[in-house]
């Protein structure tokens, strides 16, 4: 039965090039604005500055936030749909199932690879730095609730919870955001659509591709709304918490972020040697949506700049970019892995719990597992860490801290799942170039001899 021939939606440069508006716009700039008068406007009402009275200062800054919840909100609403076109789209311009078959799996192994690395990156710097030593227990607030923690599946269960990657129920996988789920419907559905007849599969890729484009279109607007929920949602931290125990987070902060940075150098390496190009050409031609990456924090709303940039300035083929980038929004949660990794230890040095070796393995095992699959929105990480402390004896509560500080930390993480995105594009494309330049010659070959 025929395969489907490259398909190539409209939709993604348009709506690539609406996205890169808010670059040329110097969102990113905008974005530091507002976290700068965030803070200040936070030490002014709350209890640094003492303007207003706590009630009142609680009350104003709820509403400050109130943009930043509906940003979140809009992002959360528009992933599902916005992925499941994405990857299936992607997918169904893959010109052969044998292609298609080499791609998925060089990809998956790719982005396990690199999540592996950098939570060991982030393991690491942990225990060399011990930036938990450096805040007291009685410095964390005792008002903010956490999450209750998950259990880890014992190994009695580990069949029936891997069973359970395959959704027996898409809509419930969607309504639970379970991005596990709902990646391995849509890849059974892809792959199901390229074995179909092209006149058989049409009316669904048309429909798909109408659907990334409304989902877009909803992340534009959210995207306006951006500056004003970075400067809404850091007034209320810092009314909620004070200048004082953000500042005593400097260590923990500073750790993350030189993390981030040799994760970052190893992508570079990673890049130079698999694509054999300079790290210059990748940064220059990534800048614009590196940047809109760390103003926006969410790789989902930016994954149409993503795919255009792979194309146009990483030179990386449609069929190759449109499969890679939408699956990597969804698990290649690199940085989301490291920080979950520094931030386990961090709180188990403030609360002076000894995790052992096992305990450490234990961490980077879960921080791997839970990273993939996880949505591209912003402050997902915190959602995931709460699921993690439980497991290793660390108080929930230590959350409260993190949170006073995880908006920076996912602003910059965000910027190295994207990058990591387009090094795998760019890797994956010259290794099935030089597969199929390889086939060529083998074919030819085999020709000239007969």
């Amino acid at each position: 039965m025929p395969s489907l021939p490259i398909t190539t939606h409209p939709s993604i440069g348009r709506l690539a090039f609406r996205l890169s508006g808010f670059v040329r716009a110097r969102l990113w700039l905008q974005v530091l604005v507002a976290m700068v008068a965030g803070v200040a406007t936070g030490m002014a009402i709350g209890p640094t500055g003492g303007w207003l009275a706590p009630a009142t200062a609680t009350l104003v800054s709820n509403w400050l936030a109130t943009p930043g919840y509906l940003f979140l909100a809009m992002v959360q609403m528009i992933v599902i749909p916005l992925v499941v076109a994405s990857i299936i789209l992607g997918m169904t311009s893959s010109r052969d199932m044998q292609q298609l078959r080499s791609m998925g799996l060089s990809t998956g192994l790719f982005f396990l690879l690199t999540t592996v690395v950098a939570a060991l990156i982030g393991l690491l710097i942990a225990l060399l730095v011990q930036p938990g030593s450096y805040l007291q227990v009685d410095q964390l607030s005792a008002e903010a609730a956490a999450p209750t923690a998950a259990q880890a599946p014992s190994l009695a269960a580990l069949p029936k919870q891997i069973v359970r990657i395959v959704p027996t129920n898409p809509l419930q996988a969607s309504v639970e955001q379970n991005m596990l789920q709902v990646v391995v419907f849509a890849i059974f559905v892809g792959v199901a659509l390229v074995t179909m007849e092209r006149k058989l599969a049409q009316p669904l890729l048309d429909l798909l591709g109408a659907v990334q484009e409304v989902s877009m279109v909803v992340v534009r607007w959210a995207m306006y709304l951006v500056p004003a929920a970075v400067f809404g949602l850091l007034a209320q931290l810092t009314a909620k918490m004070g200048l004082d125990a953000l500042l005593g987070m400097g260590v923990y902060v500073a750790t993350v972020l030189s993390a981030l940075l040799l994760t970052f150098a190893f992508l570079m390496v990673v890049y130079a040697v698999g694509r054999r190009r300079s790290p210059k050409d990748f940064l220059l031609g990534s800048r614009d949506v590196l940047l809109l990456a760390f103003s926006t924090s969410s790789s989902a709303a930016v994954m149409p700049l993503t795919i255009r940039t792979a194309e146009e300035a990483l030179g990386v083929q449609p069929g190759v970019s449109r499969f890679v980038i939408p699956l990597g929004t969804t698990i290649n949660m690199a940085g989301t892995a490291l920080y979950q990794v520094i931030a386990t230890l961090f709180l188990a040095q403030v609360y002076q719990v000894d995790v052992g070796l096992s305990g450490l393995l234990l961490v980077v095992v879960l921080a791997v597992g839970a990273s993939i699959g996880s949505p591209g929105t912003p402050g997902i990480g915190i959602v995931i860490l709460a699921m993690m402390l439980g497991t290793v004896g660390i108080p929930a509560e230590g959350i409260a801290l993190i949170i006073g500080v995880d908006r920076i930390l996912d602003m910059s993480r965000t910027t190295l799942n994207v990058a990591g995105d387009l090094v795998a594009a760019s890797v994956i494309d010259q290794h099935t170039e030089s597969t199929t330049a390889g086939q060529a010659t083998s074919s030819g070959g085999a020709g000239a001899a007969s």
